[in-house]
C-alpha cells in the first residue's frame, strides 16, 4: 500500500535526533573532540600517568622547597660536624647509609655534614627552573623560525636552514664551558645562583631551538599545501591569519610533545655543566655539583653518589615516559 502525501511530508520533517530520542532504550551518539580522544588515550597509559605524577610531585616539591626544609630539613649551608667521624680524621658520616636517620632523611655530606635532603630539594628547584625555561626558549625560537622557513620558503628558508645546520654542528658543550668560564658570577643585581641560572637558560635554550625548528619547518611545508590553507587563501586571508589561525593550531601537538621530550635533555645538560664545574657555582646546591663532589668519596660513602644520581635518573625517566605517552595519545593514526 502506498503512503499518502501527508504521511510523506510528516516523515521528511521529523528530525532524526528527535526521532531517536523518542524511541525507548536508544541514545543519541555524542561526538568527541580531538582533545577528548587524546585524554582518553592518555588515561589508559598507566606508565605515562605514573611519569606525569612524578613530574607533578617534583614541581610541587621545588616550589615548596623553603617550607619543606623548615618542616623536615635543615638549612642548606648549615654544617653539622657532630654527625661526622672526626676522631679518625676521615670526616665520613656516622651511622649506616651515609648517616640516614629521622633527622637527616637522606644523610649528610662527608667533610661538611650538610643535610643532603635539603640540598637535593634546592637542587630540584634550580634544575627544573633551568630545564623548563630553556625548553620554553627553544620552543619559542624553534616555532618562530620553523614557521617562517616552512611558510615563506625561498631565500628565507635557505638562510634559516643553513643557520640550523650550523648550530646543530656546533660543539654546544665546549662553547658553554668556554662562555660560562669567562662570565662574571653576578650581574643584573642577581646573586651568583640566579645569575648563573639565567646564563644556563640562555645558552641551553639558544642551542636547543634548531631541533624543534626542523620539526616545525617540515610540518609547515606539508601543511601549507593542504586544502584548508588553499581555502583560506581563496577567501582573502592574509599570511598572519594563515600562520596563527590555520597552521599553528595544527602544529600544537608535535610542538607540545617535543617540548616534553627536550626537558629531560636540558636536565642532563645542566647536570653535566655543573658536574664539570661551570654550572651552578658552589656552595649553591645542584644535582650535578653533588655528583662531582661525590667522586672523592664514592668508595667510602657510596650513598653520597647514589642519591643525587638516582634523583637525576628518576626525573629524566619520568619526563621521557610522560613524553612518550603524550606522543602516542596525540598521534591521529594511533588506535
Amino acid at each position: 500500500m502506498s503512503l499518502g502525501p501527508e504521511a510523506s511530508v510528516t516523515d521528511e520533517m521529523t528530525p532524526p535526533a528527535a526521532d531517536a530520542a523518542d524511541r525507548p532504550g536508544e541514545k543519541a551518539i555524542a561526538g568527541r573532540s580531538l582533545k577528548q580522544i587524546a585524554w582518553r588515550r592518555l588515561k589508559k597509559d598507566k606508565v605515562a600517568i605514573a611519569g606525569a605524577c612524578i613530574v607533578i610531585f617534583l614541581i610541587v616539591v621545588a616550589i615548596l622547597a623553603p617550607l619543606l626544609i623548615k618542616l623536615v630539613g635543615h638549612p642548606i649551608d648549615e654544617y653539622h660536624q657532630e654527625k661526622l667521624d672526626l676522631a679518625t680524621g676521615t670526616g665520613l658520616p656516622l651511622g649506616h647509609l651515609g648517616g640516614i636517620s629521622w633527622d637527616y632523611l637522606l644523610g649528610v655530606e662527608p667533610q661538611t655534614g650538610r643535610d643532603i635532603f635539603s640540598r637535593i630539594i634546592y637542587g630540584a628547584q634550580t634544575t627544573l627552573t633551568v630545564a623548563f625555561l630553556s625548553a620554553f626558549v627553544s620552543t619559542f625560537l624553534g616555532t618562530l623560525f620553523g614557521l617562517a622557513a616552512g611558510f615563506l620558503g625561498g631565500w628565507v628558508d635557505s638562510v634559516i636552514s643553513r643557520i640550523m645546520d650550523f648550530l646543530l654542528a656546533f660543539p654546544q658543550l665546549l662553547f658553554a664551558i668556554a662562555l660560562l668560564s669567562v662570565l662574571p658570577d653576578e650581574f643584573f643585581g642577581l646573586g651568583d645562583r640566579w645569575s648563573r641560572v639565567l646564563v644556563l637558560i640562555g645558552v641551553i635554550g639558544f642551542f636547543g631551538w634548531p631541533y624543534i625548528g626542523r620539526i616545525v619547518r617540515g610540518q609547515t611545508l606539508s601543511l601549507r599545501e593542504r586544502e584548508f590553507v588553499e581555502a583560506s587563501r581563496s577567501l582573502g586571508a592574509r599570511s598572519g591569519r594563515i600562520l596563527f589561525r590555520e597552521l599553528l593550531p595544527n602544529l600544537a601537538a608535535p610542538i607540545l610533545v617535543y617540548t616534553t621530550l627536550i626537558i629531560p635533555t636540558n636536565i642532563l645538560t645542566e647536570a653535566a655543566l655543573s658536574f664539570l664545574g661551570v654550572g651552578i657555582p658552589a656552595p649553591n646546591p645542584s644535582w650535578g655539583g653533588m655528583l662531582s663532589d661525590a667522586t672523592q668519596f664514592y668508595q667510602a660513602d657510596p650513598m653520597y653518589m647514589i642519591i643525587p644520581g638516582s634523583v637525576i635518573f628518576i626525573t629524566v625517566l619520568a619526563f621521557n615516559l610522560f613524553g612518550d605517552g603524550l606522543r602516542d595519545a596525540l598521534d591521529p593514526k594511533a588506535r
